[in-house]
């Protein structure tokens, strides 16, 4: 058995992977629809969030021989879980992480933070549009929202909670976009055009997050933009390749020996 941090398209494709090669998979997830998706795909599931003890419990219960962390490059709490999971249980530490899209747009800034981004875009102003996820969205209420000549636009999963989140930090409706990706370049350019977005503020989801077709749009149009950093996390070895996740596995829970 081996465990696998996932949630995203990208990592259920590596837990069926990982299936595929011959292993028992159980895949964790913290949403019901990313729960509906893994097991429509043939995949065992753990919904729910799990703290670094109770992985671990989960680990053991399960004998697991490995985690293999596909979760979110912005999901920085959970790979820190994950990682002291592994330690805690005695078993080995995978880190799956998509790559980062180069960019090459001469109107983009990076920053390291969220409070960077919405600090930044609080001295610019404008039309903002926020593709960053509802989780951080009040660090961009509290410095964007009731400023002067400034719009502030949420694009985000159409969830309850999200709709919830937005309603408490008193986003207006008009200014809520709740769409499910994919994205492409031509619906991002016509969701700028139709707001008159003149700031872009997204995350460095890498190319499976959709940033490349974001700014490429933004690029097109002219749009400033704020890219937010990946956390800066010491994962050991990291792979971004599905083959060689398994190739490492393989070298450490062989096949053979695996239960």
């Amino acid at each position: 058995m081996i465990i696998v941090l996932a949630g995203t398209s990208d990592a259920r494709k590596l837990a069926l992977c990982i299936q595929q090669a011959g292993y028992g998979v159980l895949a964790t997830v913290v949403t019901e629809h990313a729960a509906d998706q893994l097991r429509a795909s043939g995949l065992a599931v753990h919904l729910g969030r799990l703290t670094a003890e109770q992985l671990a419990e989960l680990i053991r219960v399960k004998k697991a021989k490995a985690v293999v962390d596909a979760s979110h490059p912005f999901a920085e709490e959970a790979s820190k879980n994950a990682m002291q999971a592994a330690i805690d249980a005695g078993v080995p530490y995978i880190r799956y992480e998509r790559q980062a899209a180069p960019v090459a747009y001469e109107r983009v800034t990076f920053v390291d933070s969220y409070v960077e981004a919405a600090e930044l875009a609080a001295k610019k102003q404008g039309v903002i549009m926020l593709t960053t996820g509802s989780k951080t969205l009040s660090i961009f209420a509290k410095k964007l929202l009731g400023l002067p000549n400034t719009r502030v636009i949420a694009r985000m999963l159409p969830r309850k909670d999200n709709m919830e989140k937005c309603e408490e930090l008193k986003f207006p409706q008009e200014n809520i976009v709740a769409m499910q990706g994919p994205f492409t370049k031509e619906l991002d350019k016509a969701l700028f055009q139709h707001f008159g977005v003149t700031l872009l503020i997204t995350k460095e989801s890498g190319k499976v997050g959709f940033v490349d077709e974001k700014i490429a749009a933004a690029q097109e149009l002219g749009i400033e933009t704020i890219v937010i950093r990946r956390p800066s996390i010491q994962y050991g070895t990291v792979y971004s390749q599905f083959s060689d996740v398994v190739k490492a596995l393989q070298q450490i829970v062989p096949l053979s020996i695996h239960s």
